[in-house]
């Protein structure tokens, strides 16, 4: 079993571990000489790593997505931990279990995707379901759709993130369909399993998550649209007009033409897919971040572009002991016993009184 995991090390240790190298970049100093600058990770998080000497006789042999045995010293630089590299060794891919090196969902794939038939089985909309159906029995797709992450790197990006997000949505689905009036919810439920169905071709998943030269060029989108077209063909006498509002759901779900959609929601359906979608992806980015957050002091994360904030560690910030300002703990102190204390005398002849008294 691999051991370290990134979640687990600690600053000021020397590390001896087998990490995938994320992404790697040769860089210069000012002296001229190379140094190397690497992201390694492994399924509980990534690391940065730099190696400032010997790396030109290291920096030919791996590449970035291999596999690689490390030794080297973690320290604290600008209150996050990075590796400062001794040793880097290309480890060929038999010697290791890939499960241990790409995040993946904590839920049984196979288990969700029954869960996801069970949605599908539940519609009444015959022509909806005959299409899922279709889309569905291509084994190709059903294989990708329970396997896809369903983003690069801001939200749900795991193996199996894709189908999870999916199955969120239905629940929030059923839930806001009851709630608004005149909401058709097979017709929702359908734009919510296939809105994102274009990531299984968009992104490449093999070793760390990328973009394929399709999702560079189109979009999951634009292949989303492709993909549902061609399983239409395969369901006869599907209307035209509910076609229409189901390629709508696809292709407004990002909710702005700045964000990548080709057209804003422009019926109820549409918009609330549109904010179910916005509303599950940025309540899992702001749990990821606050998981899997590297600051070593303070409350609070670092900076998220995807959320344009840092974000509280509200456990963190709950806990006993000092708060970030200095004023002590959030538990309520107990009241101390007063110590009593006599009160200074007025004047000379209360002072001999009570001397006289205490006689």
């Amino acid at each position: 079993m691999k051991s370290p995991f990134i979640i687990d090390l600690q600053p000021d240790q020397i590390i001896t571990g087998t990490f995938l190298v994320q992404h790697k970049d040769v860089r210069q100093k000012k002296s001229g000489d190379v140094y190397l600058s690497l992201t390694l990770a492994d399924r509980t998080g990534d690391l940065d790593a730099k190696m400032w000497d010997n790396a030109a006789d290291a920096v030919g042999t791996f590449a970035q997505d291999d596999f690689v045995r490390v030794k080297g010293l973690l320290q604290v630089f600008q209150n996050r931990p990075q590796l400062t590299l001794h040793k880097i060794q290309a480890v060929p891919e038999t010697e290791i279990d890939v499960v241990d090196y790409f995040p993946a969902s904590k839920r049984d794939r196979d288990e969700m995707f029954r869960e996801l038939e069970g949605w599908i089985a539940g519609m009444a909309n015959p022509h909806l379901k005959a299409l899922l159906a279709a889309m569905f029995a291509d084994e190709e797709i059903a294989g990708a759709y329970r396997t896809a992450p369903a983003a690069k790197a801001i939200h749900h990006a795991w193996i199996g993130g894709l189908i999870e997000h999916v199955l969120s949505l239905c629940a929030l689905a059923k839930f806001t369909s009851a709630h608004y009036a005149n909401i058709d919810f097979d017709l929702l439920l359908t734009g919510v399993i296939l809105h994102d169905i274009g990531k299984i071709s968009e992104l490449k998943y093999a070793r760390s998550f990328s973009y394929s030269t399709e999702g560079q060029l189109l979009g999951h989108i634009l292949i989303g649209l492709r993909m549902v077209e061609d399983k239409l063909r395969l369901v006869p006498d599907f209307p035209p007009k509910l076609r229409d509002l189901l390629m709508h759901l696809i292709a407004s779900h990002h909710g702005e033409l700045a964000f990548g959609s080709p057209k804003v929601p422009l019926f109820p359906e549409a918009m609330l897919l549109h904010h179910l979608d916005n509303l599950d992806s940025k309540m899992e980015c702001m749990r990821g971040l606050i998981e899997r957050d590297r600051q070593i002091e303070g409350v609070w994360t670092g900076y998220s572009s995807a959320l344009d904030r840092t974000v509280l560690k509200k456990d963190k910030f709950l806990s006993d002991g000092p708060l970030p300002d200095g004023r002590g703990s959030l538990e309520p102190k107990k009241p101390e016993k007063p110590e009593h204390k006599e009160p200074p005398s007025s004047s000379p002849f209360a002072a001999k009184l009570k001397d006289a008294l205490k006689g």
